[in-house]
């Protein structure tokens, strides 16, 4: 599970601008995927059309960011490395997604301590969501 720290930290969705920020935040970042060489691998994980995959990533960005629970309403628990892990998830993987939501973040985000603050909180669960021999958080358990 992400660290405690992590989760009461994440209160920012008021700060960023609300459900529109995540909407705008989200399609920064899928543009990202589309157009950075680096992440040519993550892309090709997900579907041609990525209307749905969109959709997720904003319920689950919006709760994540302390907004309305739609995400637990509509999918239940998370289960992010349980939903990740018929991906194979490494330092690169975790490297391209972290480039392509920092750029979202830097685009979108203006007010920069929060925007540091979210890079740190996306780290922290990117590195979380590593399935590797490697991952830190496996070799713990």
């Amino acid at each position: 599970m992400v660290d405690q720290e992590l989760q009461t930290a994440i209160r920012d969705f008021d700060l960023i601008g609300g459900a529109a920020a995540v909407d705008r935040l989200v399609e920064s970042f899928y543009r990202n995927m589309d157009e950075r060489p680096e992440a040519q691998t993550i892309r090709a994980m997900h579907a041609e059309d990525l209307g749905s995959t969109k959709a997720i990533l904003k319920l689950y960005l919006g709760e994540w960011l302390g907004g309305p629970a739609l995400y637990s309403q509509k999918r239940g628990h998370p289960r992010l490395r349980m939903r990740h892990v018929r991906f194979s998830i490494g330092p690169g993987e975790r490297d391209a997604w972290l480039a392509c939501m920092n750029a979202a973040l830097d685009e979108v985000v203006t007010e920069q301590p929060l925007r540091e603050r979210l890079k740190s909180a996306f780290l922290k669960l990117a590195d979380w969501l590593r399935n590797d021999p490697e991952n830190a958080h496996d070799k713990h358990h």
